[in-house]
């Protein structure tokens, strides 16, 4: 016998871009994020018990979750008010602080503080971090985007999604692009290691010896990467970075490469060597969309962890500790877990878009 069918969600485009938000969030409540992810997942119309096993939640809590917020939207998500003290501040004082916070701003600041929300709405600062806090609001942080203005943008996406989610038969995927300016940076006193009770510490003063190019290749399907360092970033040294791929790829299989529009990659005598080697192909990714392309996750793994918080006497010492993460990175690597599909990331835009209208700009 069947039981029950599980309620049905339909989301919003602004119901979406707050649980999105919700789901991803590192400072609100474990649980709220929890069961952000059980509504958008409902929303894709998965039954309680898938939903279940992916969350750790069981099935019962899972509907009980699905069902509050079919009644009362966003807001069933939160606990229910318990009983003890009676709430000293009326929910229209809480609401006008959210809506202050929202939709003005602080004479000649770019942002609300939690003293300057609190001088304005004659609460205490705790009062107003906790308003704040219970919402989501974090005026404090801010982050930057770009939306790409290439006229194939659509093609280019689903291009190279299709590569990462689809990749076709007898062919490796290689995601290629050049970090450059890595800079040989010696701190002027030697690094204080951690211990107990405190964190490792540098000087923020430091002589520069110089710079270096970290030309790089992901293999997608294996995670691994192939690596060299160079004195610029010309044409000259991505060419000569290609034929090293060339000789460390299998001679039967086609090759494609994702990368960005930096004009060296266009040059003629790129293009000329392309000619030369039929099994390579090149797909660009959108102006404005390097995150497309995985290997900028990677330059940002070997700047957190080898670079950012180095020491480096020369040049050469710097390129020896990037090939030392190099070889000890390639031991255990794993790919990259690509999720999104085509219809999500324009999905993602259209509501970054509908955001932008909205603000009258």
């Amino acid at each position: 016998m069947k039981g029950k069918p599980a309620t049905r969600i339909e989301l919003s485009s602004a119901q979406r871009e707050q649980l999105d938000g919700f789901s991803g969030s590192l400072s609100l409540a474990h649980s709220l994020v929890v069961r952000a992810k059980v509504i958008l997942l409902a929303s894709e119309s998965r039954s309680n018990a898938a939903i279940a096993k992916e969350v750790g939640l069981t099935r019962e809590t899972v509907g009980k979750w699905r069902m509050r917020f079919a009644d009362l939207g966003i807001e069933g998500l939160y606990d229910e008010l318990r009983s003890g003290r009676r709430r000293t501040i009326d929910e229209e004082r809480i609401a006008q602080v959210i809506r202050d916070t929202l939709e003005i701003k602080p004479a000649g600041e770019t942002h609300w503080s939690v003293r300057t929300m609190a001088k304005n709405s004659g609460l205490s600062k705790s009062t107003v971090q906790r308003v704040w806090n219970a919402f989501g609001v974090r005026p404090h942080r801010a982050r930057s985007f770009k939306l790409s203005t290439d006229s194939f943008f659509v093609e280019k996406v689903t291009d190279i999604v299709g590569l990462y989610l689809n990749p076709p038969d007898n062919a490796m995927v290689l995601c290629v692009d050049e970090k450059s300016q890595c800079q040989a940076l010696e701190r002027s006193q030697p690094i204080l290691p951690m211990g107990l009770g405190y964190v490792e510490g540098y000087t923020s003063d430091y002589v520069r010896h110089g710079t270096t190019t970290l030309f790089s290749a992901l293999t997608v399907a294996t995670g691994r990467v192939l690596t060299t360092c160079k004195k610029q970033h010309r044409h000259q040294e991505f060419l000569s970075f290609l034929n090293e791929i060339d000789k460390n790829v299998p001679e039967d299989m086609s090759i494609h490469i994702v990368l960005d529009n930096y004009a060296t990659h266009k040059h003629a005598k790129i293009k000329a060597w392309l000619a030369e080697h039929p099994r390579y192909q090149f797909h660009f990714t959108p102006t404005y969309s390097s995150w497309l392309n995985q290997v900028e996750r990677w330059f940002g793994l070997i700047t957190d962890k080898a670079i950012r918080r180095g020491s480096f006497t020369s040049v050469k010492d710097l390129t020896d500790k990037i090939n030392a993460y190099v070889q000890a990175y390639n031991k255990t690597a794993v790919p990259f877990r690509w999720t999104a599909t085509t219809e999500s990331i324009l999905a993602k835009v259209h509501r970054l878009c509908e955001r932008i209208y909205g603000t009258g700009h």
